[in-house]
């Protein structure tokens, strides 16, 4: 049996990464994660992110590139991460999260990330650094 995908998007704006609380379950309340979900059946990891970043948070956004990788959650349950530009919208914690920060590269080690998020944040914020430095603040 094939494992079941988890997605989950790094958004990036302005020149920060999106970090979200998870507000349940239990033994994982109070951790960071990068925000998505569960693959619904026939879904397109792309299509499944998409809706999960409109579903949790309450934005439009963009999968651009994948992160090369897969991290366990669980026994048959991975991650998949893509970076992510928003489109419309500002990030609210709607669904499973209490609180949402915006952390520059330099600031990613200041929240208790889960442990299968820390590989693909580390080459979130790698990525990040990478990225031409915004203009006056606007979104592109």
């Amino acid at each position: 049996m094939t494992d079941r995908i988890v997605v989950a998007g790094a958004v990036y704006d302005q020149g920060r990464l999106l970090a979200a609380r998870r507000s349940a379950p239990e033994e994982v309340a109070g951790r960071w994660e990068l925000p998505g979900g569960k693959l619904e059946p026939g879904e397109r990891p792309e299509d499944a992110l998409v809706r999960e970043l409109r579903e949790e948070l309450g934005v439009e956004a963009e999968p651009l590139d994948r992160i090369p990788g897969e991290w366990p959650v669980r026994p048959g349950l991975v991650l998949q991460v893509w970076t992510v530009r928003l489109l419309s919208g500002e990030p609210r914690p709607l669904e499973d999260h209490d609180d949402l920060r915006w952390l520059a590269p330099d600031e990613s080690d200041t929240v208790d990330w889960l442990d299968q998020d820390r590989p693909a944040v580390a080459e979130a914020v790698r990525i990040l650094r990478e990225l031409p430095r915004p203009a006056g603040g606007a979104r592109d």
